[in-house]
């Protein structure tokens, strides 16, 4: 009895053991054998990260078609049928000119990336073998060491880049003291350029994808591509702004680049895709020629347009001219108006500013100021405003007179001609003040010489010289403008209609021209050439017919043919308000510099590297343009 209670008791215990531990050896069993085949993915994913593209990597989310090669299409430029992306077309221009003309500097890119891959996938094939023969903790540690290998080469690499990158914002590469560093410096900057522009194409080529995919379609891949272009369009965002890439970038790139790895084994037709970045690039080249001329008629605009600070400097200086009595509205030294031993400069303009900066500039680089007489012709609505200013501004022992063209009542019983006959919107052309020049002999008929200068030019050195060059017995003396070198490169059928028989049979097409802005006239030659009559004969025959285009310059030209002596470049500069490339030795060895064309230095659209030397005159810290909210 004794013995069957021993043998229930013993059968009892044995079922209660197995019913305990049995659980715990099967789900350790489980567990360990999940944790193996994780850690055996992640190993795997560790050692399959890239850079670049690489033709091996190929993700399990997306089934692959096997056997076929891809095979470059042809170049073939295809009619666009679906114009409807907002990429933009700069990114595309980057792409191409990298490939085209930047070859070799892509491979040289290219194989550093590869190295780098290669060494990343030997890495982690290391780590998987250590860890397929090891134990559990063993595991652990040989993973955490692949993650920390991975996070300390992509921070020492990142730290490299923002090094250069602050040696760059410290000083330029050019100016490096150091060959090496200066090598590093450029080679740095080079770096992240490339970078900029790879992630630039990854964004273009994952816009072109998803244009692929049917619209309304919210699959995981749509998502995965949208997700990757806000990433990689706001590291891009950036790098722009700070000159730098930040320390994610890096992996922004190899997801982006994984996610168009899977897009292309969906969508694998080469040919749609050349055929759809073509498209865009058309669309794109079409977005940005209709900003370009949205700019350049803006652009237009704004030059024809009054500044709201001039305006507002020329009311107050005109309220201030009408409280005066009349005998305070005299200038001094009107005695010297006359006089042919002083050099006499003529400027017409209807710019407070402009007048100021032309004479300020002229008598703080001469010599001998009490020599100098500036005549100002301006228009009846802007007399007051210039008077006023010369009066509270009076240029130290020079003279000045100013006068309004209203006054010059022979200009149309003499000469019965109306300049405003000319069909142009633009009152640059049309202003009676900007062909004024030709009538410098009846303006100023006691004098034998004059400078004149447009309203836009900027006197840097003393030009007293001027007034002892040989003339030769000719009229005018200018800087070409026939320089090959030169943005300024002219001929004369740019501006003359050389189709016309009068003109062909007149003129010579190869004819050097010249600049209006700083000339020298000889008025005893013009008025025994009677050169006035001329400019008439030829501006009434330019109301019947288009001989040339609408402006002084393209009449200068035919009124002074064969009448101009050429200056020395060094006296006038040119294309400082249009043309951003002129060589800063170019401009500080000229005499004068002209801000000719439409960005003009009193404008918000000037260029600014250039606009120095024009503000470097301007009383800034006057009450009046304190006042009027007019700022360098």
């Amino acid at each position: 009895m004794k013995l069957i209670l021993r043998c229930q008791r013993i059968l009892i215990l044995s079922l209660l053991a197995v019913s305990v531990f049995a659980p715990i050896v099967f789900f350790s069993q489980r567990l360990k054998n999940l944790s193996h085949i994780g850690r055996e993915e992640f190993v795997q994913d560790l050692s399959n990260i890239k850079y670049k593209t690489d033709a091996a990597l190929r993700l399990n989310a997306v089934e692959q078609e096997s056997g076929e090669d891809l095979t470059e299409p042809k170049q073939v430029v295809y009619e666009d049928r679906n114009l409807g992306s907002g990429v933009s077309y700069s990114s595309i221009e980057n792409h191409d000119s990298q490939e085209s003309e930047n070859a070799g500097d892509s491979i040289k890119f290219s194989e550093r990336n590869v190295s780098e891959t290669n060494l990343e996938r030997k890495e982690g094939q290391k780590s998987q073998q250590s860890e397929l023969s090891s134990t559990n903790g063993e595991e652990e540690h040989s993973s955490q060491t692949a993650i920390e290998h991975e996070q300390n080469a992509h921070s020492q690499y990142q730290q490299m880049i923002n090094e250069k990158n602050k040696e760059m914002r410290d000083g330029d590469c050019n100016q490096t003291s150091v060959s090496h560093d200066k090598h590093l410096c450029c080679q740095s900057k080079k770096v992240v350029d490339e970078m900029v522009t790879e992630m630039k194409d990854q964004v273009i080529r994952a816009k072109a994808y998803l244009h692929f995919i049917p619209p309304g379609t919210n699959s995981h891949l749509v998502k995965e591509l949208k997700q990757a272009i806000r990433e990689v369009e706001r590291a891009i965002g950036q790098a722009i702004k700070d000159s730098n890439l930040s320390r994610s970038s890096l992996q922004k790139m190899r997801s982006m680049e994984a996610t168009l790895t899977k897009a292309s084994s969906v969508f694998p037709d080469c040919s749609a895709m050349v055929y759809k970045l073509r498209a865009m690039a058309l669309n794109a080249d079409g977005q940005v020629q209709s900003q370009k001329n949205q700019a350049t008629y803006l652009i237009h605009v704004a030059a024809r347009t009054t500044p709201k600070g001039l305006h507002c400097l020329s009311m107050r200086l005109t309220a201030e001219y009408f409280a005066l009595q009349p005998e305070e509205r005299q200038l001094p030294n009107q005695q010297k108006l006359q006089d042919t031993e002083l050099y006499h400069y003529a400027v017409f303009s209807d710019n407070v500013l402009a007048c100021a900066v032309v004479v300020n500039s002229t008598v703080s680089t001469t010599m001998e100021s009490e020599k100098i007489v500036f005549h100002v012709v301006t228009n009846y609505l802007n007399l007051p405003a210039i008077s006023m200013w010369f009066l509270l501004n009076h240029p130290g022992k020079a003279t000045i007179q100013i006068q309004s063209i209203d006054n010059f009542e022979w200009l149309s019983t003499k000469y019965n001609t109306t300049l405003k006959q000319q069909s142009s919107s633009d009152p640059r052309y049309t202003s009676e003040l900007n062909h004024l020049r030709f009538y410098l002999p009846d303006i100023f008929p006691a004098l034998d010489k004059i400078v004149f200068f447009d309203h836009d030019v900027v006197v840097q050195r003393d030009i007293t010289e001027l007034w002892s060059i040989d003339m030769k017995g000719k009229v005018n003396g200018a800087v070409e403008i026939c320089h090959e070198n030169e943005a300024l490169l002219r001929r004369m059928d740019t501006l003359i209609n050389f189709s016309d028989p009068l003109v062909a049979k007149k003129f010579h097409v190869n004819v050097c021209p010249w600049a209006f802005g700083m000339n020298l006239f000889d008025l005893r030659e013009w008025r025994r050439q009677d050169l006035t009559a001329i400019y008439h004969k030829y501006l009434q025959l330019g109301y019947k017919r288009p001989l040339w285009k609408v402006g002084s310059l393209p009449l200068g030209w035919i009124t002074f043919y064969n009448q101009t002596v050429a200056l020395d470049r060094r006296w006038h500069a040119l294309g400082l308000g249009y043309d951003s490339t002129v060589r800063r030795g170019d401009i500080e060895q000229a005499a004068v510099i002209h801000y000719d064309g439409v960005m003009k230095p009193w404008l918000d659209i000037a260029i600014g590297r250039y606009k120095g030397y024009w503000s470097q005159y301007v009383q800034y810290d006057h009450p009046y343009l304190q006042q009027c909210n007019i700022h360098g």
